[in-house]
């Protein structure tokens, strides 16, 4: 026997051995379930399910060797044998879950998904088949606790996110070439699901938990999201306005040290020169953002009515349309000024993200931009960032929330200026 035959061999059968395992992952979880029931009322249980696996992994074997047309009639035949199956059981159970027999038919697609080649997909998919069948009971609570307009909210979500994002053109448009449909529109489906997000993790583990949460969420995407919404929301709810200091605080310290592990894959040199920075802006912020979580006592939130909007999506909308602006801006900024606006750019950029100009800058600096340029443009970034953000937060959120807000930004800035001369 050749060695390629040999290891072929041995390939198919640990495949084979996968499918049978994941058949067995989704039985356990079936039998666990129905273990106190009589010998054989089962329509299928751990041994059944095991060997569905393992059908669904032999026809696949066969439909490659033979034709795809196997997976297909297998398919059929054991779809009837089941339906028959239930059809007995349920006479005499009155039971007409068809559960049972949609996760048969479900590990049987696992097990042939094992040999052709997406072992990885099928044993995450029987991990999370598993998983759903063993929340029966959490995931009717949900339901029943779900209201109309949140799920309605979920739905327009899953439009301008799935559905429109994808049909969007990713490429520029307008006057130097500085509009982006896709992007533009990434924003507004980012800044929709924070307010999502904030909404249900609010009410599911209330004001503390939900907002914390939220704020570390939106910290690794987007803080000036977070800040827009959070500004929003303290005018709905003024109570929980020192919660929605906090959050806002954490969220935008948390911009900082993302802000280093990018600039640390593209440009070590640049990290060198702003980290006693950027760690001083980081703590400038968490230090207040931990102090007002610790003296805050509020441990409930008010549930939203039935006028409230879980998404937000006018907000969202606005934000858009004002980031088309600032983009529109930032590149005749350029255009005007040439390098020698590249100071410029990055306060403007930074006007409403720091992660773009910082990757431009931080590119640059390993080709023509001096790296001490680019370290500065990346500071002055992120203070301008920070600064619109505490205006955010002054024109829109409630006195309670600026009041607390807006001293600590100006402190970060105010810090990040004394450590920079300090430094350089």
């Amino acid at each position: 026997m050749e060695l390629s035959t040999f290891v072929s061999e041995q390939h198919t059968i640990w495949n084979l051995f996968i499918a049978l395992l994941l058949g067995a992952i989704v039985g356990t979880q079936r039998g666990w379930v129905m273990r106190n029931n009589e010998e054989g009322s089962r329509v299928a249980g751990i041994r059944t399910f095991s060997l569905v696996g393992l059908l669904g992994g032999l026809v696949g074997i066969l439909a490659h060797h033979y034709s795809p047309l196997l997976i297909g009639f297998a398919l059929i035949a054991l779809v009837l044998l089941a339906c028959i199956a239930f059809v007995i059981q349920q006479k005499k159970s009155q039971d007409i879950s068809i559960t049972g027999v949609v996760s048969l038919i479900v590990t049987y697609v696992l097990g042939t998904l094992a040999v052709t080649g997406e072992a990885v997909l099928a044993a995450a998919a029987a991990v999370i088949t598993a998983v759903v069948l063993d929340n029966k009971k959490e995931l009717h609570q949900a339901l029943q606790k779900l209201q109309e307009y949140e799920l309605d909210a979920a739905l327009r979500l899953l439009l301008i996110s799935i559905v429109l994002l994808p049909l969007l053109p990713n490429q520029t448009y307008g006057p130097w070439s500085a509009l982006n449909p896709y992007e533009i529109w990434w924003m507004v489906v980012l800044i929709a699901s924070i307010s999502f997000v904030g909404y249900f993790a609010i009410k599911i583990g209330g004001a503390k938990r939900g907002i914390l949460f939220t704020s570390v969420f939106a910290g690794l995407s987007s803080s000036t999201a977070l800040t827009l919404q959070f500004s929003h929301l303290s005018r709905e709810q003024p109570s929980i306005s020192p919660l929605l200091a906090s959050g806002i605080l954490i969220s935008c310290g948390t911009m900082f040290p993302r802000l280093l592990i990018v600039l640390t894959v593209i440009n070590p040199q640049l990290v060198k020169l702003l980290w006693p920075i950027v760690l001083t802006m980081m703590v400038a912020l968490y230090l207040p953002a931990w102090w007002i979580w610790r003296t805050s006592d509020i441990s409930t939130v008010e549930q939203p009515n039935q006028k409230s909007n879980p998404l937000a999506l006018q907000s969202a909308l606005f934000f858009g349309v004002v980031l088309a602006a600032i983009m529109l801006l930032s590149h005749a900024l350029s255009d005007w000024f040439g390098s020698a606006g590249t100071l410029i750019l990055a306060a403007v950029s930074g006007i409403t993200d720091v992660d773009a100009i910082s990757l431009a800058l931080g590119r640059q600096s390993t080709q023509m931009l001096d790296v001490t340029t680019a370290a500065i443009g990346i500071l002055i970034a992120a203070s301008v960032n920070t600064i619109v953000k505490m205006g955010m937060v002054v024109a829109i959120g409630d006195k309670a929330l600026w009041s607390k807000v807006a001293p600590v930004m100006i402190g970060c800035v105010i810090s990040a200026v004394v450590m920079f001369l300090v430094v350089y």
